[in-house]
């Protein structure tokens, strides 16, 4: 069975970092685009970033600057490194994994960025 799993998440002050992980299981890792949305209460999921396979990555405008996605392919596991954290960033956070056939998301890590 496939499984994506973030960890990571937690409670951090404006200004602060965190280290977001999906460790992923069930699919052939290397080949599939990664990527990390998030979904604000009362709000529509928005893309944060995704990585090819190859490597090559995006991010949104929001958080471009201040995130860096990466992944492991030898560990299975996508990372988002977030800095200069903004109330704004509070959300759930979801991992996306995508081939040419499928999709997956995990189930989410609750990021709450608040003093």
């Amino acid at each position: 069975q496939v499984q994506l799993v973030e960890s990571g998440g937690g409670l951090v002050q404006p200004g602060g970092s965190l280290r977001l992980s999906c460790a992923a299981s069930g699919i052939s890792f290397s080949m599939y685009t990664m990527g990390w949305y998030r979904q604000a209460p009362g709000k529509q999921r928005e893309l944060v970033a995704t990585i090819s396979s190859g490597g090559d990555t995006n991010y949104a405008s929001s958080v471009k600057g201040r995130s860096t996605i990466s992944r492991d392919n030898a560990k299975n596991t996508m990372y988002l490194q977030m800095d200069s954290l903004k109330p704004e960033d509070t959300a759930v956070y979801y991992c996306y994994a995508r081939s040419d056939l499928h999709a997956y998301w995990g189930q989410g890590t609750q990021v709450t960025v608040s003093s």
